[in-house]
């Protein structure tokens, strides 16, 4: 069984408990996560991410549904975690909903993005969660989510 506060997780035990990669991996390192309750992670945001040369090429920022995605993966990884389960190929984890996402400040290479998401409930397999992202203790985006996983149809 897992303890119920996990540390911190570095980026190949990320990669085990989510089902993206290469190019879409949005956070690096989980440094804090409470099984059913709360993941902080973050995600360093570097010029050579790439989305930048075409947002915007004289002015590079982050685009902030990257930046709600980012919050959806640390999502994932709590929700999985808390399963006690991994990714595989018979489901998908899949987003369900975005309410309320408000964007303050834009983000660019060099910031180092703070992902804190809360479990705000779990009902009949619809997952709901509370994302803030921050950068230097600033809020740069909040959004409410849903996610669910479902099986794949084959």
């Amino acid at each position: 069984m897992t303890n119920p506060i996990d540390t911190s997780m570095n980026i190949h035990e990320i990669l085990d408990h989510l089902p993206h990669r290469y190019p879409f991996v949005l956070i690096d390192r989980v440094l804090s996560l409470e099984l059913g309750k709360e993941i902080v992670a973050i995600k360093n945001v570097t010029i050579n991410e790439p989305f930048f040369p075409g947002h915007f090429p004289y002015h590079p920022v982050m685009p902030g549904v990257l930046i709600v995605e980012a919050m959806a993966q640390a999502a994932a990884v709590l929700s999985f975690k808390t399963m006690d389960a991994k990714p595989n190929d018979e489901s998908v984890y899949y987003f369900a909903g975005i309410d309320s996402a408000r964007f303050k400040k834009p983000v660019s290479p060099g910031d180092q993005i703070v992902l804190n998401v809360k479990i705000d409930r779990i009902l009949k397999g619809i997952w709901k969660y509370t994302g803030v992202a921050s950068v230097d203790g600033e809020v740069v985006a909040e959004a409410s989510m849903m996610c669910i996983l479902k099986a794949i149809e084959k």
